[in-house]
């Protein structure tokens, strides 16, 4: 009979190590391997993590006969009867498991997705950015953010007229607004808004695709004010017309009007009528210099020497006769090229065919028809007037007889012509010198006759004095 422990603890003591399996207990390595290598808190969590497995409920085991019949006293002390609880198996890592049922098909790319996901919230984010921004006024090098964008556009006008004067009349002054490449022009300044033009381009579907197209995603709305008509020194009574109903139909008292004749003529209106007269001198209009200006270099003297040459040459014979070349520019070689036609000629008169087919107008420019009239007068004839009424610079050689030859230039502009002076389209004679030439000239300066008094003078005269 053993001893009786008098503890209260119920059951017997163990010796060190008998029956009892720490490793067990704690999670630690079954093959006696160093204990604790599996945290038993780790594994507690995973097992309230996985869902709980249902509990089969056990049937009551009924001893068999041989057991019964097992004398009390081989039982084994109770605590070793006590199996203990296994941990649950953590649940396997997320990798390991199964493919998800939901993959991406295999032609997306995942990181060209998420790139354009980014750069759709990006878009999303500048385009708000930008509806936020306020429009700009902007006039000549001024730019102001518009910080009250439900005012109108005349109300802009108005409020900017004390800075820029030119802005006071509403009537001349034109509105648009420019928005990244979208432009639009403004047909009511005083009934429509700023910000109501800016939010219509907005939600627009041309500015929207511009702006992905665009290189700044951030471009400003501006608003600019242009002066469509200045008066420039003419009262406001008085206009110029292109024709005479557009005058009638003013409110101009005095209206100035070109007519086909080629006079100006003033329309004067009043109660008692309409009284229409010629005017030789309109005030109004700005003064217009007849005269040629040309965009091409001086002919070179070169060249005209040898024009001259060929025409003296044709008077060599028995009979005297004229001839006619052309003077044309080349664009691609930039310079100045003779052309003879072919022609038939007299002693006045000249009949040239005018085919230019193997020199290309593209790149040739017709600028100056010259002929000769040998012995004759440096004139144009009637028949010259009849012929020569492209616009373009025309020349004619007379005294071709005398060592330096008569030219005339005049230019025809559409038939009108005017007399121009030679050097206007041809280089003068002209060389370098020595400059101790010029120092060898002195101007005798004379000193001027005293005045004397009208009867001293008269006295003078008669030998008197």
């Amino acid at each position: 009979m053993s001893e009786q422990s008098n503890s209260g603890f119920p059951f017997a003591e163990l010796s060190g190590g008998e029956g009892l399996d720490i490793n067990a207990i704690f999670g630690g390595a079954p093959d006696g391997g160093t204990p604790g290598e599996v945290n038993p808190f780790e594994a507690a969590l995973a097992q309230q993590a996985a869902p709980a497995a249902s509990i089969p409920q056990g049937q009551p085991q009924t001893a068999t006969p041989a057991e019964q019949a097992q004398p009390a006293a081989s039982a084994p002390p109770p605590f070793q009867s006590v199996q203990p609880v296994q941990p649950a198996p953590a649940p396997a890592p997320a990798a390991a498991s199964a493919a998800p049922a939901t993959q991406p098909p295999l032609d997306i790319d995942p990181l060209a997705a998420a790139m354009a996901e980014q750069e759709a919230k990006t878009e999303q984010k500048a385009a708000k950015s930008l509806f936020e921004k306020a429009p700009v006024f902007h006039y000549g090098s001024a730019r102001e953010d518009i910080t009250d964008p439900g005012m109108t556009f005349e109300e802009l006008r108005i409020a900017k007229s004390a800075d820029f004067p030119e802005l006071g009349e509403g009537k001349k002054v034109s509105w648009t607004v420019e928005y990244g490449k979208t432009v639009k022009t403004i047909t009511d300044p005083k009934g429509t808004t700023i910000s109501s033009v800016k939010s219509e381009i907005e939600l627009s579907k041309a500015f929207l695709d511009n702006l992905k197209k665009a290189k700044d995603k951030n471009p400003d709305c501006l608003v600019k004010p242009r002066v469509t008509a200045q008066s420039k020194g003419i009262a406001a009574y008085k206009g110029v017309f292109a024709s005479l109903e557009e005058a009638r139909a003013s409110d101009k008292a005095i209206c100035t009007i070109p007519c086909a004749d080629g006079r100006v003529y003033e329309l004067r209106k009043n109660e008692l009528g309409e009284f229409i007269a010629p005017k030789d001198s309109v005030i109004d209009l700005e003064s217009v210099r007849a005269g040629f200006t040309p965009a091409l270099p001086l002919v070179p003297m070169e060249l005209l020497a040898q024009i001259i040459s060929f025409f003296r040459c044709c008077m060599t014979g028995p009979e005297e006769f004229e001839a006619l070349a052309h003077i044309l520019w080349d664009k691609q070689e930039q310079e100045f090229v003779v052309r003879v036609p072919e022609q038939t000629v007299t002693k006045a008169h000249i009949d040239a065919k005018l085919n230019r087919d193997d020199l290309p107008e593209e790149r040739y420019l017709h600028y100056i028809d010259i002929h000769s009239h040998n012995s004759m007068e440096a004139k144009f004839s009637p028949v010259d007037d009849e012929d020569e009424r492209a616009t373009r610079i025309y020349i004619v050689v007379g005294r071709l007889d005398k060592f330096f030859p008569d030219i005339t230039v005049r230019m025809s502009c559409g038939g009108t012509y005017l007399t121009l002076p030679p050097g206007c389209v041809l280089e003068s004679f002209g060389a370098a010198f020595p400059a101790e030439w010029r120092t060898q000239v002195k101007l005798l300066r004379r000193s001027a006759p005293p005045v004397l008094h009208p009867l001293a003078e008269r006295l003078r005269c008669q030998g008197i004095v």
